[in-house]
């Protein structure tokens, strides 16, 4: 009887190496078709419990709201849960959805204080990076952050006062890339 012929180990390696990316690959694709988080309530000086937006998606707005200034800058409507990043010639290069903290800003103008790159613990207790801080409010300081496990902010529970506003973390990757300190913060209602 004749003896089969040994594979050799790169050939075992490449079948295994395609197979994982073929198992990813399709694990991507399913977690792409599960839900998604939505924003939460409008945000206002009184904490109160988060709410989850409507389950059909709204069309993103690319129009920058009026009334938020000229030239570079960020942009956050307290209204519609959304930033804007705005460059030098007025266009919207990217916007996105937020999770407001339950302590609104009041609409104006603000810049970029400080900057953290680092992972902390947010007032929610969730590990936080890319800290843009940009004004106080209640004494509360008011800044963007994302999780950096991706995650929504829980509920904040009653009489605790939040002033982060959350992003998905590829939103707070661009927009720690786009606010260097000193950018202004146009807030709108």
């Amino acid at each position: 009887m004749p003896v089969p012929a040994r594979l050799p180990s790169w050939v075992w390696v490449t079948g295994l190496t395609v197979g994982a990316v073929a198992a990813v690959a399709a694990l991507a694709v399913q977690a792409d078709r599960g839900p998604h988080p939505a924003p939460t309530a409008a945000a206002s000086p009184t904490p109160r419990p988060s709410v989850s937006a409507p389950a059909s998606p709204k069309p993103t707005p690319t129009v920058v709201p009026d009334g938020s200034g000229v030239g570079r800058r960020i942009v956050y409507s307290v209204a519609q849960h959304r930033v804007w990043l705005v460059d030098a010639s007025d266009a919207a290069r990217r916007t996105f959805a937020v999770w407001p903290g339950t302590i609104a800003p009041d609409a104006g103008s603000y810049t970029v204080s400080l900057r953290n790159p680092g992972v902390i613990t947010g007032s929610d207790g969730v590990k936080i990076e890319h800290i843009l801080y940009f004004g106080k409010k209640a004494g509360v300081n008011l800044a963007f952050s994302n999780a950096v496990d991706g995650s929504s902010p829980p509920p904040a529970p009653a009489g605790t006062g939040t002033g982060g506003i959350r992003l998905r973390t590829a939103d707070g990757t661009a927009l720690w890339a786009f606010g260097t300190t000193g950018t202004k913060v146009a807030v709108v209602d």
